[in-house]
């Protein structure tokens, strides 16, 4: 008989890369939009003062979100699998809590992304039986994301699926 699956806190953080991973993100994220309108700024003499204001503005709001966010993000998130289920906790204002019961799982993926890569880090994708969809465990380890993609996959072979 498989045990309860109830809300808790799940109890793995995430890999510590994942804080330079999400940085970097933002960094990109802001570095482009930045780049296109210090350009505009430069080849549009009329508005190149409120090009480069905005530029200027948006710059410093991504970098503030750069050096503010990733730590946060990294408190919060927390993952855990049981033989019972998958828990998830994302989220910084508005924290998500998901239980993915191992009855319901369908597939299992991981990913890497070039910049993933480059961080050594994964994804973890599990598929449910689910109107919610996905669940995404971000910033792991490429080495213990692909063992919990083998652990996962063997737990759920082994679990009957849910009658309805």
């Amino acid at each position: 008989m498989q045990g309860e699956v109830r809300l808790r806190p799940p109890r793995n953080a995430l890999d510590g890369r994942a804080v330079g991973w999400w940085r970097t993100q933002l960094l990109i994220t802001t570095a482009v939009p930045v780049l296109v309108l210090g350009v505009l700024g430069a080849l549009i003499g009329p508005a190149r003062f409120w090009l480069l204001v905005a530029a200027a503005a948006l710059a410093a709001v991504g970098l503030a979100c750069t050096a503010v966010l990733p730590g946060w993000w990294y408190r919060v998130h927390r993952w855990e699998v049981t033989d019972d289920a998958v828990y998830v906790r994302t989220g910084a204002l508005w924290q998500e809590w998901r239980i993915a019961p191992m009855s319901r799982i369908q597939t299992v993926d991981t990913v890497r992304g070039p910049l993933e890569q480059t961080f050594r880090l994964a994804t973890v994708t599990v598929t449910t039986a689910s109107s919610k969809g996905t669940i995404r465990i971000e910033g792991l380890d490429h080495e213990v994301a692909a063992a919990l993609a083998e652990r996962l996959t063997l737990i759920t072979g082994g679990t009957p699926g849910d009658a309805t």
